[in-house]
């Protein structure tokens, strides 16, 4: 193991404490508003929108996707410092990577600060994408669209965000292999990690499943 390996060990507890971090509910309690009790009841940028209004969901938003973008790129910065060139990636490097922005997403859905418990990790993901520059590029564009398409169809944020995140994986794999990337060599972990993060995300929003199943939920969205 490197120092750049040890060096991205030691990134994976900082990037566990950022993404702890609740911006959500640090931003709206500025307002006298604890989304905790009012609303869905969720500390995410959505709540935290419906509760004060699209700026501060436009805050929020942004604060929980720096928790996921900064981590990967420091992480990306040692990598670079390490091979030079992305394609020199191994499968090791490329899982290193991968759990310090995991660490971020964690702690952004169980935070340290609120005994283990937090947001649905949409805008923490999506800054753990941005930061993986090239290969969940296309496949997080594609992702975005359907989130899109669906939110514009259905007026629900939730189901959105669940069909966006389920086809994250399925369009990381099929891109890679149209462009003969090594899915299933040297970036195995890319797409195990997808597979784990749509997989996090729909537990998280297990909740939203029900009401939709049951028609309850709020066509403007519930969640992160």
């Amino acid at each position: 193991m490197t120092a750049a390996h040890l060096t991205l060990i030691g990134l994976v507890p900082l990037g566990y404490v950022l993404g702890s971090v609740p911006f959500g509910l640090i931003v709206a309690k500025t307002r006298g508003v604890d989304p905790r009790k009012a609303g869905s009841g969720n500390i995410g940028a959505t709540n935290v929108g419906r509760l004060l209004g699209g700026k501060f969901f436009a805050i929020v938003f942004a604060l929980d996707l720096l928790k996921g973008l900064l981590p990967m790129l420091a992480a990306a910065g040692v990598l670079a410092t390490m091979t030079g060139a992305a394609r020199d990636y191994l499968a090791q490097d490329y899982a290193l990577w991968l759990l310090v922005g995991f660490s971020a997403i964690s702690g952004h859905m169980f935070s340290v600060f609120l005994r283990f418990k937090g947001g649905k990790g949409v805008a923490t993901s999506a800054g753990v994408i941005l930061g993986l520059f090239p290969y969940y590029t296309i496949p997080a564009i594609v992702a975005i669209l359907a989130f899109v398409v669906v939110f514009k169809l259905t007026r629900y944020v939730s189901l959105a965000s669940i069909i966006g995140s389920a086809l994250f994986p399925v369009a990381f794999l099929v891109i890679g292999l149209a462009l003969h990337r090594p899915v299933f060599g040297e970036q195995w972990p890319l797409l195990a990690f997808a597979v784990l993060m749509g997989g996090l995300i729909l537990y998280k929003h297990r909740g939203n499943l029900a009401r939709l199943r049951a028609g309850t939920e709020n066509r403007i969205g519930t969640h992160d």
